[in-house]
């Protein structure tokens, strides 16, 4: 019913920048809330950040000031921009997004995954 494309990961210095993206496509009826989250080596997931239809954002205490995410609603996607990372922020990064489906029912969906890697 829905696809998630991410890109924009890969390995950056500690105090550089990367921009992550998630595309959905597919059959749906409309976005609501979209959200990046993130896995660290042995550690649970956690939620980055978070942006509803309205555009309400809402961030980890450990990326705020330094990480925005934003959307484009006419394209279906969601961005991560990061800025000043640190070794702490490596991880694999999933987008998920919650989609009203053709049918009316309410569901989320994952992307793939991408890893972020800070070293320098």
């Amino acid at each position: 019913q829905v696809q998630l494309v991410e890109s924009g990961g890969g390995l950056v210095q500690p105090g550089g920048s990367l921009r992550l993206s998630c595309a959905a496509s597919g059959m749906f009826f409309s976005v609501y809330g979209m959200a990046w989250y993130r896995r660290a080596p042995g550690k649970e997931r956690e939620l980055v950040a978070s942006v509803t239809s309205g555009g309400i954002t809402n961030y980890a205490d450990s990326v705020k000031g330094r990480f925005i995410i934003s959307r484009d609603n006419a394209k279906n996607t969601v961005y991560l921009e990061m800025n000043s990372l640190q070794p702490e922020d490596t991880a694999i990064y999933y987008c998920n997004v919650e989609i009203q489906t053709i049918a009316g029912v309410r569901v989320s969906a994952w992307g793939q995954g991408t890893q972020v890697t800070v070293s320098s």
